[in-house]
């Protein structure tokens, strides 16, 4: 290796140590008894684990109708069905624009791309209305629906599907196959690049989100964990009291992601790369 490359490695280890670091926090941060979490200056690495955190999460719902048990399976299911929801919708949404050349189809998807100027707070009036005429209040897809149109997830769909050649189509259509069979035997198997690197922004878009538990569930047996572990510390007469229930729900929050991104990470580099069809 020549200097420069060997200063280059040093430097990119560095910075990955570096950006490790708020992972490794997070993780010593839920294992720290009480006496750790207010220390100061803070301790990134943890003295003392201890479990205590954990246990003071399960017992904060001890005393009230919902256990935390239930906020977790309610965003289980929520996640799953909005994971799938987004990603087929997307992939259909993208292969109807990039292969079926209908009228307007260019003016629909400048449409689908305007969209993402937009802030989300613009658009929850207009999501409250369809919700409500929907009459989907307390119910899953009131959690879902919301969630479903994602502009991202069509635009990276359509660059994966545009590089299909429109041979392979029509030579499957001459042997008799149909729309929906090209769709899921042909197509989808083609973008799974693509699938993945959707269905971890669905992943986390979905998991991590509290704005439908806030807006469209009065069922408090119908909320997510986000929504609970935001009300954890909120209305308290401290700021200390809870703060290892918060430290420990953090935690939980932020796995899931991290593992999903760890098993698909060769997926998102395959769609960052545009790799396509070879």
């Amino acid at each position: 290796m020549s200097p420069f490359e060997i200063f280059a490695a040093v430097l990119l280890v560095v910075l990955s140590i570096f950006m490790l670091l708020p992972i490794v926090y997070i993780i010593n941060h839920a294992f720290k008894p009480y006496q750790e979490l207010f220390i100061y200056p803070p301790n990134i690495f943890v003295r003392e684990p201890s479990l205590q955190n954990f246990a003071e999460l399960l017992a904060t719902t001890k005393t009230t109708a919902v256990p935390v048990s239930r906020y977790l399976f309610n965003s289980v299911v929520v996640t799953a069905l909005a994971v799938f929801l987004i990603t087929m919708t997307s992939a259909m949404c993208a292969y109807a624009i990039s292969k079926h050349k209908f009228p307007g189809h260019k003016l629909v998807f400048s449409t689908i791309l305007l969209t993402l100027v937009f802030v989300p707070e613009t658009v929850e009036i207009p999501k409250y209305l369809i919700v409500s005429k929907l009459h989907i209040f307390d119910t899953y897809w009131g959690h879902v629906l919301p969630l479903v149109a994602v502009p991202t997830g069509v635009f990276l769909m359509k660059q994966f599907i545009d590089q299909l050649p429109d041979e392979l189509l029509d030579s499957a259509r001459m042997d008799g196959a149909r729309e929906l069979t090209l769709f899921l035997r042909i197509v989808i198997p083609m973008l799974m690049p693509a699938v993945a690197t959707i269905g971890i922004i669905a992943f986390d878009s979905a998991w991590k989100d509290a704005t439908t538990s806030t807006f469209y569930m009065q069922d408090e047996t119908m909320k997510t964990f986000p929504f609970y572990v935001e009300t954890l510390t909120s209305g308290m007469a401290n700021s200390v009291a809870r703060q290892g229930a918060a430290a420990a729900a953090a935690l939980l929050l932020f796995l899931p992601n991290l593992i999903m991104f760890l098993v698909f990470q060769s997926k998102v580099i395959a769609t960052m790369a545009h790799s396509g069809i070879k």
